[in-house]
C-alpha cells in the first residue's frame, strides 16, 4: 500500500489545475509534473515534538511579537497604537504578556540564530539587528545591519543571509557577530522570503513588489534560475514541502498557494485558499501546512500528499492572521494579527481559536522559542 504521506504519483499530477494567470507567466511547463516524485521526504524529520537541541536547554518557553507600527497595514493610523516598535514576550501557558522592550525602528521579525543560542531581531528602520537572550529573554546591544527584513542562515551555518527588502540586495554576514562580508545585488524588487532544499544546496527566494522567484546557489550566491509570477502576483513567503523538493509559494493577491518544483523550477499547479494569503507553516509532524489569510481572517489547512485544503479555520469577527509559529508540542498555531495589534492563538487539534492578546502595532513576525530542531535556517523558526 502507497505511504499516503509521499507526493502524490505523476498519474494523479495531472489533475493539478494551473489558472490562466499562471500559465501565461510561467509558459505552463506542468509537463515536468512529477519528475522527482520520492526525493528526500520527510525533511523535518528532527523537528518533531520533543526532539530538542541540548542548545536549548535551560531556555524558557515564549513568545517573541515585534510591533512594527507601519502604516498603510490596513488598520488605520498606527498612531492610534503608539506601543510600536517593540517586542512583547508572552508566557504561552498563560498567555500573559511577561515583557516589553523597545528595539529599533520597524522591527519584522524574531528569527532564532542557526545555533539556536540568539534570538535576532530585525530592525529594518533603524538598520540593525537586536539580539535577545533566550535565556533571559532580555536584549542586547544592536549590531549594524543595513536595512534587515528577513534573517537566514544557510543550512551548513557558516553564513548568515539578511534580505534588504528595499535596498534589493542580500548582506552576507558573519553567523555570529554579524558582520559583513559581502552584499550580494538581486535582478529583483523587494525581495523578502527564503527557504532552502533538502541538501541545502540551493534556496528559492521571493520578490514581492517584481513578481519573481529566485532561486540561489547556496555556496556560491550565483543565481540559478529564476520564475517570473507577474508584477500582481506579490509572492510572499516560500517553505519546502515535506518531499523535499516542492515548494509552497503564498500569493497575497490571488488568494492561494503556488505549488513549484524547485529542483527544475517548474510551476506545478495553484491551491486556493483566502484573501491575503501571507506565512506557511509545517505541522509539527510536517504532514500538514498551516497557511494564513490576512484578508480574509482565515487559516487553511493544506495536505500536501493531495495538494487540497482539507480544513479551514476561521476567526470568530473577523481577523487579519500573519506570521508566526507552531508551538514547541504542535498543539497550537500562534499568529500575529497584523491589522488589529493582536496575537491569535489557535488549536491545531481542530482549528478553534484559544486565545486573543492585544499587544502593539502592527505585529508580525512572531516567533514561539524554543522549539524542536537541530538548527535554524532564519525567519521565525524553519527549523531541520
Amino acid at each position: 500500500m502507497r505511504d499516503p504521506h509521499l507526493p502524490p504519483p505523476l498519474a494523479d499530477l495531472r489533475n493539478v489545475v494551473v489558472p490562466g494567470w499562471l500559465r501565461a507567466a510561467t509558459g505552463d511547463r506542468s509537463a515536468h509534473r512529477g519528475a522527482q516524485v520520492a526525493g528526500a521526504a520527510g525533511i523535518y524529520r528532527y523537528a518533531g515534538a520533543g526532539m530538542f537541541s541540548p542548545a536549548v536547554a535551560g531556555d524558557p518557553q515564549l513568545v517573541y511579537v515585534p510591533n512594527s507600527g507601519e502604516p498603510g497595514m490596513g488598520g488605520g493610523d498606527p498612531s492610534d497604537n503608539p506601543d510600536r516598535d517593540t517586542v512583547t514576550v508572552i508566557d504561552p501557558k498563560t498567555f500573559k504578556i511577561v515583557a516589553h522592550f523597545p528595539v529599533g525602528t520597524m522591527p519584522q521579525h524574531v528569527t532564532p540564530s542557526w545555533d539556536l543560542k540568539t534570538l535576532w531581531v530585525d530592525a529594518s528602520g533603524s538598520n540593525q539587528l537586536v539580539p535577545i537572550n533566550p535565556r533571559t529573554a532580555k536584549p542586547g546591544k544592536p549590531v549594524p545591519v543595513g536595512a534587515p527584513y528577513n534573517l537566514y542562515f544557510t543550512p551548513d551555518g557558516n553564513s548568515a543571509l539578511a534580505f534588504a527588502e528595499r535596498r534589493n540586495h542580500i548582506e552576507v554576514l558573519d553567523p555570529r557577530t554579524m558582520r559583513l562580508r559581502r552584499t550580494v545585488a538581486v535582478p529583483c524588487r523587494g525581495i523578502n522570503h527564503a527557504d532552502f532544499s533538502a541538501d541545502g544546496t540551493y534556496f528559492i527566494t521571493t520578490c514581492e513588489f517584481s513578481g519573481q522567484l529566485l532561486k540561489y546557489d547556496t555556496k556560491t550566491l550565483q543565481l540559478l534560475d529564476d520564475i517570473r509570477l507577474g508584477p500582481h502576483v506579490v509572492p510572499q513567503d516560500i517553505r519546502l514541502g515535506p518531499d523535499g523538493h516542492t515548494v509552497y509559494v503564498a500569493s497575497f493577491t490571488k488568494g492561494g498557494v503556488i505549488v513549484v518544483d524547485g529542483t527544475y523550477m517548474k510551476v506545478e499547479g495553484f491551491i486556493a485558499t483566502g484573501a491575503g494569503t501571507h506565512g506557511i507553516y509545517p505541522s509539527r509532524d510536517g504532514r500538514l501546512l498551516y497557511v494564513s489569510n490576512r484578508n480574509a481572517g482565515t487559516v487553511s489547512v493544506i495536505d500536501p500528499a493531495t495538494r487540497k485544503v482539507t480544513s479551514t479555520w476561521t476567526i470568530p469577527g473577523g481577523g487579519s492572521p500573519d506570521m508566526g509559529s507552531v508551538s514547541a508540542d504542535g498543539t497550537q498555531l500562534w499568529l500575529s494579527g497584523r491589522n488589529t495589534d493582536q496575537v491569535y492563538v489557535f488549536s491545531t487539534h481542530d482549528g478553534h481559536l484559544l486565545a486573543r492578546i492585544r499587544v502593539g502595532a502592527n505585529p508580525h513576525g512572531l516567533a514561539f522559542f524554543p522549539q524542536p530542531g537541530r538548527y535554524s535556517v532564519g525567519h521565525t523558526g524553519n527549523y531541520r
